[in-house]
């Protein structure tokens, strides 16, 4: 199941008590829905916890029924009211003018109230919005084919904390979040926490997953470091050794050469370790660079 679903179907959870939050949630519901307008409001979903939700959300809203109801089974299916009677109640509900000219708007008047804030974002969100499976990136947006709805959507969602953007596409407006945080903190407002928790879980795991990726990067970095560096100081110390000059060394530099040859894939901190004594990452690499001058001819004095 996609993400935008199960977000959906987490929200639909929730029972129905307030009227005044019913009517909200149906209130975002239609002006993020498919058309609504005077003579007709449609809702298509294929939501199937939506779909189970719509009639009793307009039955406790406005206590009407749907002219037409999805056919059964999966896929994508409309609700639709034409009754002129019935849309008359919608738009009377919400203060609307059902004139056709005039363009709808949201009447904040009747979100006053947090929970109704809230639950008419939650509405706006079922009929027109989604979310980004989290494991794949961030972004969630509602989008509404009412010019003055889009623009008026980010004043009321500053007013409840949340600070979004805004573009337009396709004739459609669209409200959007693109980070992580501003994205669990607005499901969790709507009413979805555990789908605000898989964002959360999804972030971390991302996160760790870019740590350890660096990590390995770096290690891959500084192995590729160290082979070459080996690679430098074994091939001086063979140049020493067939031009005869190996075991007139100081010892030092005869113990650096020896436990370079024995141990050729350890790096400079570790074959410092096994000096007798122990001596510093600084100090070995100071022999084995002693030693590639000796090879190459540029030092005649040993340390």
């Amino acid at each position: 199941m996609a993400f935008s679903a199960e977000v959906k179907g987490e929200l639909c959870r929730p029972h129905i008590s307030r009227r005044c939050c019913a009517q909200a949630e149906a209130y975002g519901a239609l002006l993020f829905c498919g058309a609504f307008h005077p003579r007709q409001a449609r809702i298509v979903t294929e939501c199937p916890a939506l779909k189970e939700r719509l009639p009793v959300l307009f039955k406790k809203a406005f206590k009407l029924s749907f002219d037409q109801l999805p056919e059964p089974g999966e896929g994508k299916g409309a609700f639709l009211i034409e009754d002129p009677a019935k849309l008359r109640a919608v738009f009377d509900a919400f203060d609307l003018d059902q004139d056709a000219s005039v363009s709808l708007h949201i009447n904040l008047a009747l979100l006053e109230e947090e929970h109704c804030r809230a639950a008419f974002l939650r509405g706006a969100f079922l009929a027109g919005g989604s979310v980004t499976d989290p494991m794949k990136g961030y972004h969630l947006e509602l989008a509404t084919s009412h010019y003055h709805v889009g623009r008026e959507l980010p004043a009321l969602l500053r007013e409840a904390g949340f600070e979004p953007k805004e573009t337009q596409r396709k004739g459609s407006r669209v409200v959007y979040f693109k980070q992580s945080h501003h994205i669990e903190d607005f499901l969790t407002y709507l009413g979805a926490p555990v789908a605000a928790m898989a964002v959360m879980n999804a972030k971390l795991e991302r996160d760790l997953q870019g740590r350890v990726n660096r990590q390995v990067n770096c290690d891959s970095a500084n192995l590729d470091k160290t082979v070459a560096a080996a690679r430098e100081q074994l091939a001086a110390i063979q140049r020493l050794r067939e031009l005869g000059r190996l075991d007139s060394l100081p010892d030092k530099l005869q113990e650096a050469a020896r436990l370079r040859m024995d141990h050729p894939e350890l790096n400079l901190a570790q074959l410092g370790a096994l000096c007798d004594p122990a001596v510093s990452k600084s100090a070995l690499n100071h022999r084995m660079r002693k030693l590639s001058e000796l090879a190459e001819g540029l030092g005649h004095e040993a340390v």
